[in-house]
């Protein structure tokens, strides 16, 4: 390895402390470091390569939100947990998802292999309606409830994350009422 490497690796924990572990060729570009050292970075078992373009370091504990990191990293950083998703991960109801529901600008189109285990949807999101969750980038409660709504989760699982949702405070009364409306109505 080049002596420049302890710096590197460094700078490139900084990133990953912030993204639960994973660092991406992106992020190294941003930090002005080639992504060749990535690579050498893997080979010489500093990093683990995870996917394209995709590392985490080991040294950092495994958490319940690393798939959906994972996730949101594989769509480019361009993406939010979102719809059924997001339900699970504010553990609004006894939700399953089988597949990661990822939102993504209009026009956007993430291109990496590994597409199989997400559903992509587009959707131009204003910045309050994205919230985080132990550093992952997810629509706020009240957003996943709405696209939920339309997108045909069965009834009682969204009747237990709009009870849940306004239980916690994450909704306001009037949002409650309008949501169950909704609902009732479809």
């Amino acid at each position: 390895m080049t002596e420049i490497t302890p710096s590197i690796r460094k700078r490139l924990w900084e990133v990953a402390l912030d993204q639960n572990g994973y660092v991406t060729s992106e992020d190294a570009r941003k930090l002005g470091i080639p992504v060749v050292e990535l690579g050498k970075l893997a080979y010489h078992g500093r990093l683990q390569r995870v996917a394209y373009g995709i590392y985490r370091f080991d040294e950092l504990p495994v958490t319940p939100v690393d798939s959906y990191q994972l996730a949101v990293l594989w769509a480019g950083g361009r993406a939010v947990l979102s719809h059924d998703t997001a339900l699970d991960l504010y553990e609004l109801c006894d939700i399953n998802p089988s597949k990661i529901h990822l939102t993504v600008p209009p026009g956007y189109r993430p291109r990496r292999k590994g597409g199989q285990l997400y559903v992509v949807h587009h959707e131009r999101l204003a910045s309050d309606a994205i919230g985080r969750v132990e550093g992952v980038p997810a629509v706020k409660p009240r957003i996943a409830i709405a696209q939920c709504t339309r997108g045909g989760v069965p009834s009682h699982l969204l009747n237990q994350a709009i009870e849940t949702a306004r239980a916690r405070g994450l909704i306001s009364v009037t949002e409650q009422g309008t949501f169950s409306d909704e609902l009732r109505a479809r």
